[in-house]
């Protein structure tokens, strides 16, 4: 791929890329600016590419299907949720898995092995805004699909409307936030797009298990639980059932919030110290 922000070619060199950035009249472009382009351009592989589209928009939607079959003969009232309820939370964060950090993986991969986040980097755009350009329109999806979820939720299963609606905003925001970053940090170690299948395995199977995703922590053994509420979603899925179900402490969101913003802080750390922007030789 040779289109930047704005859909420029980069191939005319470093020089080619700062003028192709620039205004007509030579001034700057701001960052918003260029990560809206990074963003559109994006957006428009990500419409190209079937396989990537159809991770993002209905696996999710099958995922949330299989779990709620095998929840049916679940008893969670010791949980105090229903099978409604623990299969709509869970599928929030499954939406925050396949449609932010696996498609955001093999969209990192792909572009650093094509050579695009190296020509970029000649160019006025600064890291961060390349990483989070190329992340927006995961993001945008991932919203639209966790509002889908809680229209569907209240409209259809008879769940009751988020009672804590800005909990459950800050779920999902710090969710998007740290799936973005653990995405760079594995394609770090990814080296082509078909590994990414399973590089992005261990993240998923052990949110799947252990971040209360569809079982509840408080369905665990003590011990078991204790050690789950420590895994990089735990936090967030409990800001989510917080927000939406209601019944938390505040102590228990303060703790769940710390949780998630360690994990960011880690993940950002790890990002700027192994990310490679260059392709493996």
């Amino acid at each position: 791929m040779t289109t930047t922000a704005g859909g420029t070619n980069t191939s005319s060199g470093p020089g080619g890329a700062r003028r192709a950035r620039g205004r007509a009249d030579g001034a700057r472009t701001t960052a918003a600016g260029r990560m809206a382009g990074l963003g559109r351009a994006e957006l428009t592989l990500l419409l190209r590419n079937r396989t990537a589209l159809f991770v993002a928009l209905l696996m999710p939607a099958l995922m949330v299907a299989v779990m709620k079959a095998s929840l049916d003969r679940a008893d969670l009232g010791a949980a105090g949720m229903s099978v409604g309820e623990a299969v709509m939370t869970g599928g929030i964060g499954m939406v925050l898995i396949l449609v932010v950090h696996l498609n955001l993986v093999s969209a990192y991969v792909a572009r650093r092995e094509e050579l695009v986040l190296k020509r970029l980097r000649t160019g006025e755009v600064a890291d961060h805004e390349i990483l989070a350009g190329t992340a927006l329109p995961a993001f945008g999806l991932a919203l639209a699909q966790c509002a889908l979820l809680v229209i569907g939720g209240v409209a259809f299963l008879d769940l009751t409307a988020p009672k804590r609606p800005d909990l459950l905003i800050a779920g999902i925001a710090l969710g998007m936030v740290l799936m973005a970053a653990l995405s760079a940090v594995t394609a770090a170690v990814t080296r082509t797009v078909e590994s990414a299948q399973i590089t992005t395995m261990p993240l998923f199977m052990i949110s799947l298990g252990g971040s209360g995703l569809f079982v509840p922590l408080e369905l665990m053994p003590e011990k078991i639980a204790s050690f789950c509420e420590l895994l990089p979603l735990t936090g967030v899925m409990t800001l989510v059932r917080a927000g939406w179900l209601g019944g938390a402490e505040g102590g228990e969101t303060a703790t769940a919030a710390l949780t998630a913003l360690v994990w960011v802080a880690l993940s950002v750390f790890a990002v700027r110290r192994w990310f490679r922007w260059e392709p493996r030789r």
